[in-house]
């Protein structure tokens, strides 16, 4: 199989069109068969519950070209899992976790020409997604939805790839108490958007948001979980209820205990302890992890001195294991590695 004739070296993070995507729709109560089509185009009516009331969720995990030459995804069952609790908390059919994983497999094979090969720094990426299909004027939940899967070959999430970033303190709350903080909505997305362009006009990278209730202790940024490493090499990562559970922190924390031996600890952070840790990650499947330079809170510098010209030695060993597992240099746990071809 030929690849396309694409730099892959210096493909960024956006959208490029591939040959195949996966759709199946919902109807009178079931999902129908599911199909890989051409057409990227979504046609809807203009009173679509997802146009009016924002009813949709997703899903994101990548495909790789391991060392071998063969085409890999990794855990599609958790992003299965985490998009049925979406679902559920939005009130949306469940798309079968059989189906999910299926459905990536065929997307991908579709599509194996768009997969970055071995080296490049690039992988393909997969956007699962969900949304009600119907006309809904009344607030209620559809009754017709469509479940997807685009593909887009992408490279690094935040420029400079693993150059360390400057986070600040936002003033704005991703999450409401009680709120849909813990699953993968669009809503919750939308509402980060001003924030972040704020960020950036100010010249920061990201947000880091505190959590809802008392305002005093770390949850995550706008689009990724964070993790910090003490000075005697513990990884430490926030706990709360509105909290994103990112499949790549939970991978990242069992690399850290099974394959380096570490401590990991998850509890809430408060933000007066931060200064106390010597390394920071955002991680996430788009950044892998992203090493944090300094959060400034309000114009107070919080660095971590361990990341200011590159990836702490221990986020880098954390790095480098995870991305070995995934691209087949280094032995994965059973189950993580789904072997499309």
């Amino acid at each position: 199989m030929e690849k396309k004739n694409i730099d892959w070296a210096s493909l960024g993070f956006g959208y490029v069109q591939t040959d195949k995507r996966y759709v199946s729709y919902f109807k009178d109560g079931a999902w129908d068969n599911g199909a890989l089509i051409d057409d990227p185009n979504i046609v809807m009516n203009e009173c679509a519950c997802v146009l009016q009331y924002a009813q949709t969720c997703f899903e994101g995990l990548k495909a790789y070209t391991t060392e071998d030459g063969s085409i890999v995804t990794f855990r599609p069952d958790l992003n299965a899992e985490r998009m049925e609790s979406s679902a559920k908390r939005l009130s949306m059919p469940v798309f079968p976790k059989d189906r999910f994983i299926d459905a990536v497999k065929q997307v991908v094979a579709a599509n194996a020409a768009w997969v970055p090969p071995y080296g490049s720094g690039a992988t393909l990426y997969l956007r699962p997604y969900m949304f009600g299909y119907n006309p809904v004027i009344g607030v209620k939940p559809a009754t017709e939805y469509q479940f997807r899967i685009l593909t887009t070959p992408v490279g690094p999430y935040f420029k400079g790839g693993a150059k360390p970033i400057t986070i600040r303190v936002s003033d704005y709350d991703r999450a409401a108490p009680r709120g849909t903080g813990n699953v993968k909505a669009g809503l919750n997305y939308a509402m980060s958007l001003y924030a972040i362009v704020d960020a950036h006009e100010q010249g920061f990278d990201e947000n880091i948001y505190l959590d809802p209730g008392t305002r005093t202790y770390i949850e995550e940024t706008g689009g990724a979980n964070i993790i910090f490493i003490t000075k005697d090499n513990k990884m430490v990562t926030p706990k709360s209820d509105s909290i994103l559970p990112s499949i790549t922190r939970r991978s990242l924390m069992y690399v850290a205990e099974k394959y380096l031996g570490m401590q990991v600890e998850e509890r809430p952070i408060a933000l007066e302890e931060i200064g106390d840790f010597v390394e920071a990650g955002l991680c996430g499947t788009a950044a892998v992890i992203s090493p944090v330079k300094k959060i400034v809170d309000h114009g107070k510098d919080i660095p971590f001195v361990n990341c200011q010209e590159e990836m702490g030695p221990t986020i880098k060993k954390l790095y480098d294991t995870l991305t070995g597992i995934q691209m087949g240099r280094i032995e994965a746990p059973e189950g993580w590695i789904v072997k499309v071809m």
